[in-house]
């Protein structure tokens, strides 16, 4: 659509009053199951902006100025398949009388959805493969549909795009966290019957909550007021994160003097999960209460509290596959008959919301927010450099610390006795071998042992449990103006503005049977003898801490946001059209509690302060061919700033920040066609986006680094890749049809290209050597972005009886999946020996090979749903089960290439061998699955 017609679309929504008519529509909608009547039912015109919602009783009035013509009534509710009527605009009044609303039975399928996302959301401290934006956009849209439920379970990312790049909203407030732009579903998750009122407005598109991102903006609505009155009780049972669960909702409705309110409850447990000593504890609780003050004011007030422990699994090389199997973990060990696990994470964080809604007069809306959210995150290891010290005429030495626990430790496997080819210790490698199958989980009793001995001679512990703690506090307030200027043209506004606070630091959680623990770092480089560099807090020189006490490091990043938003909407029965802005500044800084002795001048009190200043401008319409096809279009360009995980360098020992750190630039196109009558449902769409300029910090252990005036190429290094290019484009398709009443086929396509499209600056920083090196450029250009797979294809067909009962398969096909590459590796530094010059063996062919990104294999997946419902007299009985990976393919979701050697010489050496020392890191998919829902509604 050019600007002339825009201009004159415009001008004709002015003058179109006077050739319209006044109609009205009403009805009655109802529970075609229980026949209850259903309020909260959102009833419009499609083409129109004005709507309705059905009364307590499920009764509903439309009036609506249109000119003579065939429109579509629309029905919607969340939990219900919306239903179309058509209608015309000539008869003035029309009666539909009572509306059957059939529940949509396949939205128990985000039941199943939410346990691989927890597992996704819980492991992303060492996988990025999440989710979280496939299965908020669910939708009955049918490839959305399938990315949310089938192919969500392979960690396919709509679009190759993370969550970081999709905004979830409760209540019009936004969820996505400062740290990294993520939300973090656990936050709020186990509250599946309270969260069925989505909003999901896909890619760029217009919306009425804000700008958006690229994954799109999810709106969940947590009302008391939305939800219909009653109760309903759920028992689940799974063999994936949690075995059981146990949950409970109920909603008031309307009571005396206009008050709503609502309550959930459930709990998750598993003594293990599918994967090795993977425990799970997930309590959750929400109440909503409601306040109708006036016709034209409300009042509501949220709490969510969703406590959640669970262990944590770790990804594995090629070697310990073979030997241990796709669930092996080597994060646990018994301890006095009862699983125990290293690597825990709990999170606490409860969040409290006030939303105050004015109607202002039949044309706007006023929306005002306030929300608070404070709490805990703790993630937990074992700390091993437990040390001593003794002191002559001021010089120090340190002494004592442990060995890694970890029992697939690459010293601890068979490979390492056989890396020499010319010196092979097959005996130690059988014995190896032998040990790790019987004895292949970590040993809590050898730990304790250490200890107690320890304790015994009057030393330190050498073994400590710890926590890495974050302590979080944000404050959230934003007004969302929604204002109807004609029947044809709105405008929404909104302003927001957060503050928040964030508190990390290390803490002893268990000293494992001793006494007190040395708070040094025993691997930090030092002036010999001053023990100077070893300190984390030259404050408290060669502390010694107990149970609860913190130490390591002790920092805050403290910030805030302001944002404007608006957007200008126009409608008409035969387009679309809409145009928006955008406006923020972020800041973050950082403070630092310790003095840390690598860093004395750089650690201490406050960094500078970082200020970004980002805007964006979107536009797009919609172009109807009939009522049974169309045509839209969104363009979009905006910065996005960076979270602060990967602004500054090493916040736990210093305040640097990363040189030059700027806003992603980002640009989107997207065009839709869709085809749609009543018994068929077409959706094609092409997209190309592009992120410039990203920012990306990561922390390894290195060795073969050149430039470094020191004796050993070996470091724990702190990676900073600026300029970062990524670029996504691709195709969409859904298609579905309703062969009888009873019968729907369906299917999704997906195919994508997601590719690093800039080579960024690498630089490396690390506590062993004084100044930053500089490795130049990553050639990273083309390379494909991990993620899961890029193609993904499904063919399934649904079958719903009558009489209330379902079932539904797929089959589904996953390719083009590609493991993480390790940029250092893709620098000058992989040809470059120790003292800088060239290395003289280097071939470019075998390099070539070295360099090769690792495709993993393609893979089908059959998947299978089914249901029935009874009416029991007032009350509704529900069964829902589901099978996932029937025939238990054994399939790799993602993986990495591990960063320790990278150069060419070691990176050869290693590959040599049968099975490497450092090969690539993979997560495997899940065998067979399954889930079984049983809810009780009345």
């Amino acid at each position: 659509m050019n600007i002339k017609h825009f201009w004159l679309a415009v001008i004709l929504s002015w003058i179109s009053p006077f050739y319209a008519q006044q109609i009205l529509i009403e009805g009655q909608i109802t529970d075609s199951f229980t026949e209850v009547p259903l309020p909260q039912v959102k009833v419009s015109l499609e083409g129109f902006t004005n709507e309705v919602f059905s009364d307590e009783n499920g009764k509903f009035l439309l009036e609506q100025e249109a000119v003579s013509g065939d429109y579509i009534l629309k029905i919607e509710r969340s939990g219900y398949v919306t239903k179309r009527i058509p209608v015309r605009s000539s008869i003035d009044k029309r009666y539909l009388g009572i509306i059957l609303l059939e529940p949509d039975l396949a939205f128990e399928q985000s039941q199943v959805s939410t346990i691989f996302l927890s597992e996704a959301e819980l492991n992303s401290e060492e996988n990025n493969s999440d989710n979280i934006s496939g299965i908020l956009q669910s939708s009955r849209d049918v490839f959305q549909n399938a990315a949310a439920f089938d192919f969500g379970q392979t960690f396919f990312r709509p679009r190759g795009l993370g969550s970081e790049y999709g905004k979830v909203l409760i209540n019009g407030l936004e969820m996505n966290q400062e740290y990294d732009g993520r939300p973090v579903w656990s936050s709020w998750g186990g509250l599946n019957d309270v969260q069925r009122n989505q909003v999901f407005s896909p890619s760029i598109t217009a919306n009425d909550f804000g700008f958006g991102g690229l994954g799109g903006m999810t709106n969940i609505i947590m009302r008391a007021s939305k939800y219909p009155s009653g109760g309903r009780i759920t028992a689940s049972a799974s063999n994936r994160s949690y075995s059981g669960r146990l949950m409970a909702t109920y909603a008031s409705g309307q009571r005396k003097n206009d008050w709503y309110y609502a309550v959930s409850a459930s709990r998750r447990i598993a003594g293990e999960g599918l994967i090795d000593g993977t425990v799970y504890e997930g309590n959750s609780v929400f109440l909503s209460v409601e306040k109708r003050i006036t016709e034209q004011h409300a009042l509501n007030f949220s709490a969510i509290y969703t406590p959640l422990i669970r262990g944590k699994s770790a990804p594995l090389t090629t070697e310990v596959f073979n030997l241990k199997g796709r669930y092996y973990n080597p994060y646990w060990g018994m301890q006095n008959g009862e699983i125990r696990n290293s690597r825990m994470k709990e999170i606490d964080q409860p969040i409290f919301q006030l939303n105050h809604f004015w109607q202002i007069g039949s044309k706007a809306e006023l929306n005002t927010n306030l929300m608070f959210e404070t709490g805990t995150t703790a993630n937990s290891r074992i700390d091993y450099s437990g040390s001593n010290f003794s002191e002559i005429n001021g010089q120090f030495t340190y002494f004592g610390s442990g060995q890694n626990p970890d029992p697939a430790y690459y010293q601890k496997l068979p490979s390492y006795f056989l890396r020499f080819n010319d010196n092979q210790n097959f005996e130690a490698a059988w014995r190896a071998e032998k040990q790790f199958l019987v004895n292949g989980q970590l040993d809590w009793d050898r730990l304790y042992q250490a200890n107690l001995q320890a304790a015994d001679t009057g030393q330190n512990t050498v073994y400590a449990l710890v926590n890495d703690v974050n302590t979080q506090r944000r404050f959230t307030a934003n007004t969302i103006l929604n204002f109807t200027i004609s029947d044809h043209l709105k405008l929404t506004s909104n302003l927001t503005y957060k503050k928040f606070r964030s508190e990390n630091y290390a803490k002893i959680d268990d000293l494992l049977g001793g006494n007190q623990f040395l708070d040094i770092d025993v691997y930090a480089e030092d002036v010999p003898g001053n023990g100077f560099g070893k300190q984390g807090d030259l404050q408290n020189f060669n502390r010694l801490v107990s149970k609860n006490d913190h130490y390591k490091y002790d920092y805050d990043i403290i910030g805030s946001s302001s944002e404007a938003f608006s957007q200008l909407q126009f409608r008409q029965p035969k387009y679309e059209a809409y145009m928006a802005a955008t406006v923020s500044a972020d800041f973050y800084q950082r403070i630092g509690h310790y003095q840390n002795g690598l860093y004395p001048a750089s650690s201490l009190g406050k960094s500078e302060r970082l200020e970004f200043l980002d805007y964006g401008l979107k536009t797009g319409g919609l172009y109807k061919f009939s009522g049974k096809q169309n045509l839209e279009l969104n363009l979009a360009y905006f910065r996005k700033s960076p979270g602060f995980r990967n602004t500054f360098i090493n916040p736990r020992q210093n305040n640097l920040v990363v040189p030059g750190i700027t806003s992603e630039r980002i640009s989107n196109f997207d065009l839709t066609y869709r085809y749609r009558i009543s018994n068929f449902n077409l959706r094609l769409t092409g997209y190309f986006s592009e992120i410039r300029n990203a920012t990306e910090v990561s922390y390894y252990f290195a060795e073969g680094l050149s430039g470094i005036e020191r004796e050993t190429t070996a470091a724990f290094i702190q990676e900073v890749l600026t300029g970062l290019g990524k670029r996504h484009y691709g195709l969409e398709f859904g298609i579905e049809y309703q062969v009888t009443p009873t019968i729907k086929l369906k299917s999704a396509v997906g195919l994508g290209e997601n590719l690093y499209s800039e080579n960024p600056d690498l630089l490396v920083s690390s506590a062993t050597f004084s100044n930053m090196l500089d490795y130049g450029k990553s050639y990273l250009t083309n390379y494909h972005l991990p993620g899961g797979p890029q193609t993904a294809a499904q063919i399934g067909f649904e079958y719903r009886d009558t009489q209330y009962w379902w079932f539904g398969t797929s089959l589904n096909y996953f390719d083009r999946a590609y493991i993480d590459v390790n940029p250092l590796s893709r620098t000058a530094n992989f040809q470059t020996d120790c003292d800088g010059l060239p290395l003289l063996d280097y071939e470019q062919e075998i390099a070539k090979k070295l360099l090769k990104q690792e495709e993993l294999d393609n893979y089908f997946l059959w998947n299978a749903t089914g249901g029935k419902s009874w009416r029991l007299k007032d009350k509704y009985l529900g069964l829902f089960a589901s099978l996932n990976n029937i025939l238990n393919t054994l399939y790799k979701t993602g993986g990495f290439e591990q960063a320790r050697n990278s150069n060419y010489r070691e990176l050869k050496e290693d590959f040599d061998r049968e099975y490497p020392l450092f090969g690539p890191k993979y997560w495997f998919g899940a065998g067979t699955t399954f889930f079984v829902n049983l809810n009780l509604r009345f």
